[in-house]
């Protein structure tokens, strides 16, 4: 079974212009990271430059199916 980890960037106040950065971890090489902002959700797979960006409309949809 895989093992994960997940770790957390927090700013030190509420989130304005920096995000939250979540940086997502198996089986000790990092899979991807998760960038979340007060506009939205994105996130950059492993390597990858271009995010998957969802805003929290489309998230809230997508979550509620």
């Amino acid at each position: 079974m895989a093992k994960h980890k997940v770790t957390v960037t927090l700013p030190y106040k509420e989130v304005v212009n920096s995000d939250v950065v979540f940086e997502i971890y198996g089986d000790d090489s990092k899979l991807g990271e998760l960038r979340i902002s007060k506009g939205g959700l994105d996130y950059y797979g492993r390597n990858k430059k271009i995010p998957t960006s969802l805003t929290w409309s489309q998230f809230d949809k997508l979550i509620g199916e």
